[in-house]
């Protein structure tokens, strides 16, 4: 399939604010490895093969374990998960999945999530989903294929 675009160049000011959230996702202390798990999931979820390839080279780069990588879409049957990571995972799942069901973020997945990170952490893993979401859906929309070098 052709990408619906030849450049791939973003506009400056664009790159400027996605970098700025970017700082703010990695400097709130969120772990690296579930920041990368998270992205990597949405990004399965919405088929983003340019966001999935790009976000297993992340996610490796990022202490993410080759074991892990291969099994993130099945994370609810594998024991190698820990609980922040299940927690992190499920508020992904749901808030990626948002037409599935209303309400899809429950009480009950936020919660789960509170126990393993504080607010500003919260805050940062509801704006990597956001985030590789937005993303997920300009590179699908563009057919940007895996691989594909920005700028």
């Amino acid at each position: 399939m052709a990408a619906r675009i030849e450049s791939t160049a973003p506009d400056p000011d664009v790159t400027t604010g996605v970098q700025h959230l970017y700082k703010a996702v990695y400097a709130s202390g969120l772990p690296r490895e579930i920041v990368e798990l998270v992205h990597l999931r949405a990004s399965q979820i919405n088929g983003c093969s340019a966001c999935v390839n790009a976000g297993v080279a992340a996610a490796g780069q990022g202490g993410v374990s080759t074991e892990k990588l291969l099994t993130v879409a099945a994370w609810y049957e594998n024991p190698i998960f820990d609980d922040a990571e299940r927690a992190a995972l499920a508020v992904t799942e749901a808030a990626t999945r948002l037409a599935d069901r209303p309400g899809a973020v429950t009480d009950e997945i936020w919660a789960d999530a509170a126990k393993h990170f504080d607010e500003r952490q919260l805050g940062a893993l509801v704006l990597m989903v956001a985030l590789s979401n937005f993303f997920n859906r300009i590179n699908t929309t563009l057919r940007i294929p895996a691989g594909t070098k920005w700028g």
